[in-house]
């Protein structure tokens, strides 16, 4: 029975919150570190990748670091509309400069391996329509508190550690792998998106357990350029830290985005300073529109005509669009 229950539920979830995740032009998580809530759309395959050159200094520790790093991630959409598979790889070229020898260390290789995969739980623009009222204009343009409520998304997966090849006081992490969850929320203030998330990584990884937190505020400027601003912090035994980063994004075509950003920490324990350049492209020649039906009139119980016979001004179906990410409110749709 309870196995019956839980079915029944799930099956709900997935029908009732169903609805188009993909967008008349990329949306990136990038040049941020934040994941929207919701996904590319089924059957879309996007690589987001970037180099970033990092400095890291622990003046406590008799330290600095220099590197350089490259990241790949690959986003694909599949078997549900609000279901996104994800997976990511990082490479890093490290130099570690012990300051009361003198000793310079270099070493190479891939810290970290990502899988997991994200389902959107709840869309609060889904079934919601607002009102016009065509004799008040006060009542049309008066505050709106739905957009208060977000986009509600889950993440689950694993991350695969390769720390120890790198040298840091604090950090003694061996290869190993951890388990890393995440709430992510999403809501539009017009051409304003907020992104929050907040999780845990490193789960089963003892002492390097880690609370994360990144919320990121993004906003279209016109048709072709974006802008971020996002805060990120990290909060374990071994490393604590908080970031503050900004940056922006160009549309160069429908399926192609060009993006940098800089970031810098609050603390000193360590210093970090980071700049990046990315890229991210989108493969949709597979996706087929998501239909969604529309209510029949009120009038006369049927959709297409009123209670005259003439035509519905309405199409029969449409496609719902969405911001997803890295969000450009202004971009014309489809």
């Amino acid at each position: 029975m309870c196995k019956k229950s839980f079915y029944l539920l799930l099956c709900l979830a997935i029908f009732t919150t169903a609805s188009a995740q993909f967008t008349d032009v990329i949306n990136s998580n990038r040049p941020g570190k934040s994941m929207a809530a919701f996904s590319v759309g089924k059957t879309i395959f996007q690589t987001e990748m970037g180099l970033e050159n990092a400095r890291e200094t622990y003046s406590k520790k008799d330290y600095e670091a220099t590197g350089m790093a490259g990241e790949f991630a690959l986003r694909y959409g599949a078997i549900f509309e609000q279901l996104e598979f994800y997976g990511s790889v990082s490479y890093l070229k490290d130099t570690y400069s012990d300051l009361s020898t003198g000793l310079d260390t270099k070493k190479s290789g891939i810290q970290t391996i990502q899988l997991g995969a994200k389902f959107m739980l709840y869309d609060p623009m889904m079934n919601y329509e607002k009102k016009i009222n065509p004799y008040s204009w006060k009542a049309n343009h008066k505050f709106d508190w739905h957009q208060f409520i977000p986009a509600v998304a889950l993440y689950g997966g694993l991350t695969m550690n390769n720390d120890a090849n790198f040298i840091r006081p604090y950090n003694n992490i061996q290869n190993t792998t951890g388990f890393k969850g995440m709430v992510l929320t999403q809501n539009q203030f017009g051409r304003f998106a907020l992104i929050s998330n907040f999780g845990l990584s490193n789960f089963g990884v003892k002492d390097h357990e880690s609370f994360d937190y990144v919320v990121s505020l993004t906003r279209g400027i016109n048709s072709r350029w974006s802008i971020l601003l996002e805060n990120q912090g990290f909060s374990s035994k071994a490393y604590h830290n908080t970031l503050f980063r900004g940056g922006g994004a160009y549309l160069v075509a429908q399926n192609l985005q060009v993006d940098a950003a800089i970031a810098s920490s609050v603390t000193n324990e360590p210093a970090l300073v980071l700049a990046n350049l990315g890229l991210s492209w989108r493969f949709d020649a597979n996706y087929k529109e998501v239909l969604l039906r529309i209510p029949k009139d009120k009038n006369s119980g049927k959709g297409g005509k009123d209670s005259k016979g003439k035509n519905d001004k309405k199409e029969n179906s449409k496609t719902k669009i969405r911001t997803d990410g890295f969000d450009n409110s202004s971009r014309k749709t489809k």
